[in-house]
């Protein structure tokens, strides 16, 4: 599978006790931009916290694959760790779910993944996630911003996606952020 998703930006921020987590809301099919507020972030609301989602591909693929996490979730008490590598056997290994195309972006207070369908379960080392064909512009502005203000996540996130939708094409400044304080 490839996993070099050419039509979204999603990034995740945690910084001063606030998590964040935005995407921008172009669709594309090819070279035409079919859609301009797509939602592609998700909160998932627990009896001991928050989790956020995002989602980079196919978005049929990834709401099969958010109700999938839900489940997880809930099966392991909101266990994120856990959940998203039982999350990854399961889309890996499930001979319906291996052919979803989309790449998901999960997060928490304490934590950050990266997960796939080929079984890639990545913790990223700093407070900063990002997918998408946009996700190295944002990226590098969150840490930019990280590294020169004091601003929130939820602001760092909204200002570096806008940053992104100015470079990539795939990206557009019709940007939802999900927050956590």
């Amino acid at each position: 599978m490839d996993y070099q998703i050419k039509s979204t930006t999603i990034l995740g921020v945690r910084t001063r006790g606030t998590v964040a987590l935005g995407g921008d809301g172009q669709v594309t099919f090819g070279d035409m931009a079919l859609k301009q507020k797509a939602v592609k972030v998700r909160r998932f609301e627990l009896d001991n916290g928050v989790v956020l989602g995002g989602f980079a591909g196919a978005a049929a693929d990834a709401m099969t694959l958010f109700e999938k996490f839900e489940k997880k979730l809930e099966e392991y008490d909101g266990d994120l760790r856990r959940s998203v590598v039982e999350l990854a056997k399961e889309w890996r290994t499930d001979k319906y779910l291996r052919n979803l195309d989309a790449l998901l972006a999960l997060m928490d207070r304490k934590s950050s993944f990266l997960v796939s369908g080929d079984g890639n379960v990545i913790e990223p080392d700093g407070p900063v996630i990002a997918i998408g064909s946009g996700g190295g512009f944002a990226q590098a502005a969150a840490t930019a911003f990280l590294k020169s203000t004091k601003w929130e996540a939820g602001k760092i996130v909204q200002k570096a996606m806008g940053i992104a939708a100015d470079l990539c094409i795939y990206t557009n400044d019709a940007i939802t952020v999900l927050e956590v304080e």
